[in-house]
């Protein structure tokens, strides 16, 4: 396996790490953070095969531009996949018919379409009469679920990728956000502490001290922090925005299913 160096930090904790390109599936690679042995990898991109490593350079200096440099955990199907835009669409040479229409609770329309200035493929969302531009992770938060918004981006980069009258730069980006942001989806989550609560008879405070979260009255009487619970859950609204949030950080996902809900963090997760 090849590995190039692409640039080195230090953490927060005074721990050196460094950013490399290694290869990957169907000549595809990976951009890493890791530590210089090797261990605790996190994926920052995953370049297709007929991408130049000097985007993974680009991807390396705007990570280290940014301070908050969150990114997941590297998985084993990484390594196994050719890439973005390539999965299930080896040999497709033609641009694709038109974007399916997908749907949210609401009734907002979601499509990918060409922009007029600048010329590129975006998801766009059609409600009431107004038309507006937004993110592939907006259209994600609204259906509540990564599909099929992710194989129809992927399918679009496959499609425009070597067309140079429309860039799919900007949504090349938002998938590689989407798919290494520790930030994930809650659904599935939030599904599984309703069914516990109504199946199994656990209560909400019970769930939120198995979590470690607990608060105690004027008397020291102690209970769940289910204030906490239900909007990490989506249950209930973030108090900085007022509406539910259907994202969760993945530490917190797997507190909240290993040690409040007794089950393996990857039974809620969305994939």
């Amino acid at each position: 396996m090849t590995v190039n160096r692409l640039g080195s930090y230090r953490s927060a904790t005074g721990e050196g790490r460094q950013i490399v390109l290694i290869d990957a599936a169907e000549g595809s690679r990976l951009v890493l953070d890791r530590l210089p042995g090797g261990e605790d990898a996190r994926l920052l991109a995953h370049l297709a095969a007929d991408e130049p490593d000097a985007n993974g350079r680009l991807v390396c200096a705007d990570y280290l531009a940014n301070g908050d440099r969150a990114c997941r955990t590297l998985r084993t199907r990484d390594l196994q996949l050719p890439g973005e835009g390539m999965v299930g669409l080896a040999g497709r040479q033609q641009p694709p018919p038109a974007s399916p229409v997908l749907v949210d609770s609401t009734g907002a329309r979601y499509r990918l379409a060409a922009t007029q200035s600048p010329r590129e493929m975006r998801w766009q969302r059609e409600q009431e009469g107004q038309l507006r531009v937004v993110s592939a992770r907006e259209v994600v938060a609204a259906l509540q679920d990564y599909e099929p918004v992710c194989t129809l981006t992927r399918a679009a980069i496959r499609a425009w990728r070597s067309d140079r009258r429309i860039s799919v730069a900007t949504l090349g980006l938002e998938l590689r956000r989407i798919e290494t942001s520790p930030i994930v989806l809650n659904r599935r989550l939030r599904e599984a502490v309703v069914r516990a609560v109504r199946e199994r008879g656990v209560s909400l405070s019970a769930i939120a001290i198995a979590c470690g979260r607990e608060k105690h009255d004027p008397r020291g009487n102690g209970s769940g922090e289910t204030s906490w619970l239900l909007r990490r859950v989506g249950l209930a609204p973030d108090r900085a925005r007022g509406v539910c949030n259907p994202w969760v950080h993945s530490d917190t996902l797997a507190l909240i299913a290993r040690e409040g809900l007794g089950i393996a963090p990857r039974e809620v997760e969305l994939g």
